[in-house]
């Protein structure tokens, strides 16, 4: 279907990608992940054609229709979003265009006729008088309301036109569908349906996300970019991560059997299987583990930061009591009506349709926000480390690393340069990494600051405003393990639905009219018929 051939590209005297060869086959999903700056979006721009290779070349099948996941909102602004779409499938939109301007001739001849009645067919064999509905319905799938469909692009806000641009990727059968981070901006709703619509998508997917749950989701394949090289391996991203730790154990266990790490292996493969059978892509994924040879797993080069969440105390059995607690912001109703009493060990996932609420509500527990009403009373025992949606105000002075981070621990042993120094490589700042000034760190790099931060406090309560934000798939799933074992307790607020999944016992929901408080998985919560009908009640 799409054929990689030799495909190199340098940069300079860096090589990105080398000899990179790979076949992309329908009805399969592949995820490509790598480091940052492994050059995972760069792959996809190579294989749509946006940039081209220093050497090898990507060939698509003869009569084949790719569609890409349009990444500049703001190029349909002048058109209207039901246009968008159906400027999705480029062939078919040309002939429309070409039969609209042929009837809209004042001197329409027989000839135009001949020429409007040859395009009339193409356009019925391509299912074009059907395109509007489809589109439509398209829209009505990711969340668009029929009656913005004729507004224009420019007058939407980039939520609504991430959606849009979604459902243009997804116009018209494409044979070959490459999406980057699709899942940002969707609500948990909308990202389940287009689990379900890909993992039903009977040609071929090439995808880029962060999404660990997405990839379970959908993935048949993983594609592996490492050391500027794409290695292909069966299964979806948990398969791919549990095998790869799998044999980076087994590379260091130098004195056991090869027999005996065979068989673990084997084991290992036949427990994955029988677990994938609850999967969406089960039959053919199952299939695909089962084929794969012992030899094809191989350890990864990724470097996991090392999060450690340690107490300096342990709290005692009060946590956290809040009592008829209410926000507003500008005459908006966040949340009222708020009273949740915390038990100890309880980890907690916090969510609203208003983003703004949740954050609201972050503030307001650390002490840098005042309620309209209310109270917050933390237990004696307590200690707290918050992360908050937004770190600008921490670098903003221009220090390198170690100094920024001896600023928040008063302990004098801690306070010495090798100290400081460890525990930043724990956070892959190592070397001369250490000594990076604080103020041009990347959105990632921030994050490992944070935590870093935070683990210094050791504390035994943590407050976490999205804390995958910015992070890669190494630093996520590091962080996942790291909360999975942490003691204290927990209150979190995540776009991560593996994160929320595998953490949380307690989800808590806020509305302008009270909150939903369960003690359930996240998605059981998201299944409960009686969780549903309280939603549509409490954010009337």
């Amino acid at each position: 279907m799409l054929n990689v051939s030799n495909l190199s590209l340098q940069f300079g005297k860096r090589v990105l990608f080398d000899e990179v060869n790979i076949k992309f086959t329908n009805g399969n999903c592949y995820g490509i992940i790598g480091a940052n700056g492994a050059g995972k979006s760069t792959f996809l721009k190579i294989l749509s054609g946006e940039i081209d290779p220093t050497a090898g070349q990507v060939s698509l099948e003869k009569g084949k229709r790719m569609s890409v996941l349009e990444q500049n909102h703001f190029k349909y602004d002048e058109f209207t979003v039901l246009d968008t779409v159906l400027r999705g499938n480029k062939v078919l939109y040309a002939i429309k265009e070409r039969m609209d301007a042929l009837y809209a001739k004042e001197d329409f001849s027989e000839e135009d006729g001949i020429k409007a009645g040859e395009l009339g067919l193409q356009y019925e064999e391509m299912d074009g008088w059907n395109s509007e509905s489809d589109a439509s319905t398209l829209l009505s799938n990711v969340g668009i309301d029929p009656d913005i469909h004729y507004t224009l692009m420019g007058d939407l806000d980039n939520k609504a036109k991430v959606r849009i641009l979604i459902a243009q990727a997804l116009f018209g059968n494409p044979d070959v569908l490459i999406l980057d981070e699709p899942t940002n901006e969707l609500d948990v709703n909308t990202i389940s349906w287009l689990e379900d619509f890909l993992a039903n998508f009977e040609n071929t997917v090439i995808v880029v996300s962060h999404d660990r749950h997405f990839l379970d989701s959908v993935c048949t394949h993983i594609c592996d970019l490492d050391f500027s090289k794409l290695n292909l391996y069966s299964g979806n991203y948990t398969f791919w991560y549990q095998s790869s730790q799998l044999a980076a154990k087994q590379r260091a266990q130098q004195n056991k059997k090869s027999e005996e790490k065979k068989k673990e292996l084997q084991d290992f493969i036949a427990r994955f299987s029988s677990n994938v059978a609850k999967a969406k892509q089960a039959t053919a994924r199952k299939k695909m583990i089962e084929k794969l040879n012992i030899e094809d797993i191989k350890p990864s080069s990724r470097r996991y930061p090392a999060l450690i969440w340690e107490q300096s105390r342990e709290a005692g059995d009060q946590i956290l009591d809040i009592d008829n607690l209410s926000a507003s912001v500008d005459g908006e109703v966040l949340f009222k009506d708020v009273h949740i009493n915390l038990k100890k060990g309880d980890k907690i996932a916090v969510f609203s349709r208003n983003s703004k609420a949740v954050s609201q509500f972050f503030e307001v527990l650390a002490g840098k926000a005042q309620p309209d009403s209310g109270e917050i009373n933390w237990g004696i025992t307590t200690t707290q480390a918050y992360l908050p949606l937004d770190n600008t105000d921490f670098f903003k002075e221009d220090i390198n690393l170690v100094d920024w981070l001896r600023q928040y621990t008063e302990n004098d042993e801690e306070r010495h340069e090798e100290f400081m120094r460890g525990f930043l490589g724990k956070m892959l700042f190592s070397g001369d990494e250490a000594l990076k000034k604080s103020s041009v760190l990347s959105g990632g790099e921030k994050m490992r600051c944070m935590f870093s931060r935070m683990m210094l406090l050791r504390a035994n309560v943590l407050l976490l405003d999205e804390p995958t934000g910015h992070l890669d798939l190494e630093s996520i799933t590091a962080l996942n393990n790291s909360l999975q074992g942490f003691k204290g307790t927990i209150i979190m607020a995540s776009h991560d639905h593996e994160l929320v999944e595998t953490t949380c016992n307690r989800i808590i929901e806020l509305t302008p009219n009270g909150i939903i408080d369960r003690y359930m998985t996240y998605d059981e919560f998201l299944e409960d018929d009686k969780v549903n009908e309280l939603k549509a009640k409490m954010y009337v």
